[in-house]
């Protein structure tokens, strides 16, 4: 199976806070709210949900195929995945644009409050996976993008009859409502954490029941609380991999798919998935940054069978 992963492409510019975000909001006074925070650190990291995913992906072992937009300052980073194991021929560089940033300020209780600016990624609705080969059984994976991109890429794979994992995460507030409800009517999965959960029955009008009915599978993550899987009528409760050390929240998720979705390239069961995306999450979490994580595989196998039993399954990976 050929994976494609379209989604962002950004620069992330990480900061800590040395305090409690809860402690300087005042709930009387939200319409007037007006907050400075002085942090302790930044660093500027590559991330983006679709390099993010592709990573994890080719830590893995798989080759996926990064289809997003980025700027002129893409080159060093393009270098880097290509030898990272990611395929970049996908990017497309937009003239007298900036690849998009990401500015996240994260507090003592792993708290964020985050600001995005598109950059290239406004153009993403200028690609088209068809004109770019894409065509089943290939599966594309829609992270969050251009809201119009996304759109564009949800129809392009229903006419085509092209596998989606719709993946709409923090664009749910900027999708129309419509858009929304057609990319879950027909994806083959649906992630999304708990709060976009809720938010996502919101602005469909749709129940929890009736998203799930409409898909394959649902994956949803859960913080400390690991992630639950809706598939068939069933449900999978995947706790997480204990971590080392808790580093650095972002990109977690993101991670958490890219080893969910090296499982399901293998046709693994579907919890065994949600297994290798809680140690992949986990690996993450240990780690400033969304793409400084690292492992081979046999490390990656042998600390799954520390807590779970695959039956030999991930012998495959090899």
């Amino acid at each position: 199976m050929n994976i494609i992963v379209t989604g962002s492409i950004a620069y992330d510019y990480l900061m800590t806070f040395p305090g409690y975000f809860r402690d300087h909001i005042l709930a009387d006074k939200l319409d007037s709210i007006s907050l400075s925070f002085l942090v302790d650190s930044m660093v500027r990291q590559r991330g983006g949900t679709g390099p993010n995913i592709a990573y994890t992906l080719a830590l893995l072992g798989s080759r996926p195929r990064l289809v997003a937009t980025a700027g002129e300052d893409f080159t060093e980073y393009r270098e880097w995945l290509e030898q990272n194991g990611v395929d970049t021929c996908g990017v497309k560089i937009i003239p007298g644009q900036y690849t998009a940033s990401f500015f996240a300020n994260t507090d003592k209780a792993n708290a964020q409050i985050a600001s995005f600016y598109t950059g290239a990624m406004a153009h993403a609705d200028e690609i088209s996976l068809l004109a770019l080969g894409v065509k089943a059984p290939d599966l594309v994976i829609i992270s969050p993008n251009d809201p119009e991109a996304m759109a564009q890429y949800v129809v392009e794979c229903k006419a085509n009859k092209i596998p989606y994992a719709y993946d709409p995460s923090q664009q749910i507030v900027r999708i129309e409502s419509e858009q929304l409800k057609a990319g879950v009517e027909g994806a083959l999965a649906l992630f999304v954490n708990e709060y976009e959960f809720e938010l996502l029955q919101k602005r469909t009008g749709m129940s929890a029941q009736q998203i799930v009915d409409k898909v394959n599978f649902t994956v949803i993550t859960c913080g400390e609380n690991g992630s639950r899987i809706h598939q068939e009528g069933k449900e999978f409760i995947i706790p997480i991999v204990p971590t080392r050390l808790i580093a650095d929240p972002t990109g977690v998720g993101d991670a958490y798919r890219g080893g969910f979705f090296t499982g399901y390239d293998h046709g693994f069961p579907i919890e065994l998935c949600g297994k290798m995306g809680a140690l992949a999450a986990t690996y993450c979490l240990e780690q400033h940054g969304t793409q400084n994580h690292h492992f081979t595989k046999e490390e990656f196998v042998q600390r799954f069978r520390d807590h779970f039993e695959d039956q030999g399954e991930l012998d495959k990976l090899f």
